[in-house]
């Protein structure tokens, strides 16, 4: 029996007013999290290239701090559930993430001094200046009135314009009479470079931004997704369309981010595009508080909040304060990235085990059944997003070291693929899904997943290809593959990604289904701290953001990227396998 529409709970009967063919509250969904996405991806497009340019942090530290950052981000929807679930209702969660969320992202735009790197050649001490932050960045050596444009290799240092390097290195003589002032080469055992971080101001500002961030996130991200599911009837034919729906809002906000934050960040600075970040996530707060009537009740807490108190605090209250002191022991954590990656798994491993003792002891029959397939597809889904989520670290650097881009293209603007793909194929996806299951022929969720996984891991095949067989005299491949890799990978996520957010709505039982939306999301954060250690070990040497070794690091690329494409493609053929049983246990629920 349908819920009611009052505040008391997140009822499931549909509205009776809707917006093509869809319950009208879709639409503020739509366009908070679009603004919310614009916020989050638009800041994700320039944090690798900020923190590996602005405070030099080598690419293996940068993409530590990331996958810590990005953990904590899907972790914290486990707790925003449950509170939501217990206390405050969908709705008020949402609102206190996004004033987090603001917060946060204008902190981004404070960005310090960031890093500076000296060069020591025999007595004499240069200051690294790096000019762009686009492929084409020049390099100089400076100290006092003298500045020269230089080149590092695995050979040495060398003045750009001198004779080449190799030519000098044969000759001692040639480079000790190589004239006043900067040497025309030096060999790597000749010279010393050594960085200098801001860490009294703009590194702890960083790590307090992404702090606000991630609990912002928490509050926000698996209770938006709650009251859309609330928007519908257990079995509406319309749910999975809606949430796709729900799904193109997120990359359309994605899609308009990564192009204009790339654009005034590369172009005009760090601070721009963290700025409009956080002018998007303003947006979508404005959005979400405005529209709220359209919501008519949905998302609203398990009981109403007048007259209810925590430790004697009000519980709206207790939460708001919560959340912004909670925001201290994660900025501690941020600082020590790599204590992240130890105690998220163990954490993470409890969470899992819980949830499915819950399920195993507590519940009975189909609830039991469906319960279990979720978790079960969940544990799958880890692999998908620790190769997905490659995007915003080993992928972005790929486009930045390893891929052949026009002149007016960045690093930054390869984000765009992914998002305007979904765009245009989401729609097209959630028709074809209709269509198909009209005709009682639509796959069942788990040959969904299983599609996902071989189609991201076929997308690292293409990649590793690339890097053995197609690339330039720079050792740079084509812009077209990197765009193809992408093809792939956004083809799975459509696969995946809203048809999964549906799977969890529909197979979990409705008293938990927030904190189960959570586990959801917990699913990225462990793979977030895999896709860490994957992104890792595709690391080579940089002097200033700029790769030292471009030959040594297509090779990495191609290598680690292999032996991940084929674990995707394997897994992927397993899950295809197992989903006749899979498709059993759901009992009904397709």
């Amino acid at each position: 029996m349908p819920l009611s529409t009052t505040d008391a709970g997140g009822a499931l009967e549909a509205p009776r007013k809707t917006f093509l063919g869809h319950p009208r509250g879709l639409v503020i969904l739509f366009f908070t999290e679009m603004w919310e996405r614009f916020s989050y991806y638009g800041m994700r497009a320039l944090l690798v290239m900020y923190l590996t340019q602005h405070f030099l942090f080598g690419p293996a530290e940068a993409q530590g701090i990331y996958a810590a950052y990005a953990a904590l981000v899907y972790l914290m929807p486990v707790l925003g559930g449950m509170i939501a679930d217990k206390y405050l209702g969908a709705r008020k969660a949402v609102v206190i993430g996004a004033v987090l969320l603001v917060a946060g992202h204008f902190t981004m735009a404070f960005e310090g001094s960031g890093g500076k790197e000296s060069l020591t050649i025999g007595e004499r001490t240069y200051q690294i200046e790096v000019v762009g932050r686009d492929q084409n960045r020049t390099m100089f050596a400076v100290n006092g009135d003298e500045r020269v444009q230089i080149s590092i290799t695995p050979e040495g240092v060398s003045k750009v314009g001198a004779e080449p390097a190799a030519a000098l290195a044969a000759d001692a003589a040639a480079v000790a009479a190589a004239g006043e002032g900067f040497p025309a080469f030096t060999p790597t055992s000749g010279y010393k470079v050594e960085t200098k971080r801001d860490t009294a101001f703009g590194e702890p500002v960083l790590f307090l931004a992404l702090s606000l961030i991630i609990m912002g996130v928490g509050f926000l991200k698996a209770n938006i997704s709650t009251v859309v599911g609330a928007l519908y009837e257990q079995n509406d034919p319309r749910r999975d369309g809606g949430f796709t729906i729900f799904y193109v809002g997120i990359n359309l906000g994605s899609l308009l981010a990564t192009a204009a934050c790339s654009y005034l960040g590369f172009t005009y600075g760090w601070a721009y595009g963290f700025g409009l970040a956080g002018f998007g996530m303003l947006l979508g707060l404005l959005t979400f508080l405005i529209g709220a009537p359209w919501l008519e009740g949905r998302g609203g807490p398990p009981v109403p909040l007048k007259g209810r108190a925590i430790f004697g605090v009000p519980v709206e209250a207790f939460f708001w304060t919560a959340g912004i002191v909670a925001v201290f022991p994660i900025w501690m954590l941020m600082q020590r990235h790599e204590i992240v990656q130890t105690i998220l798994i163990p954490i993470a491993l409890v969470t899992f085990v819980s949830v499915v003792g819950y399920t195993v002891f507590r519940l009975n029959g189909a609830e039991r059944s469906r319960m279990l397939v979720a978790q079960v597809l969940i544990f799958f889904s880890v692999l998908f997003w620790a190769l997905f989520e490659q995007a915003g670290s080993s992928l972005t650097l790929f486009a930045d070291q390893s891929t052949q881009m026009p002149s007016w293209f960045n690093a930054g603007y390869t984000q765009m693929f992914n998002p305007g793909i979904i765009v245009i194929g989401g729609p097209i996806m959630a028709a074809l899904w209709v269509w198909l299951g009209k005709r009682n022929r639509e796959p069942s969720t788990p040959v969904k997943f299983s599609v996902a996984l071989v189609l991201v891991g076929a997308g690292f095949l293409l990649l590793s290809w690339a890097a053995a067989n197609n690339f330039n005299e720079s050792f740079r491949v084509p812009l077209m593959i990197l765009f193809l890799t992408y093809a792939f990978h956004t083809v799975g996520e459509l696969c995946l990604s809203p048809v999964g957010l549906s799977m969890i709505t529909k197979l979990s039982v409705a008293r938990v289904v927030g904190l189960m939306m959570g586990v959801w999301f917990l699913s990225s954060s462990v793979a977030h701290i895999v896709a860490g250690w994957i992104a890792a070990a595709t690391a080579t040497d940089t002097v200033a953001g700029v790769v030292t070794n471009p030959e040594l690091a297509l090779q990495t690329y191609g290598s680690i990227f292999g032996t991940i494409g084929w674990t995707g493609v394997g897994v992927g053929v397993v899950l295809l396998a197992l989903s006749p049983i899979l498709k059993k246990g759901m009992a009904g629920i397709h």
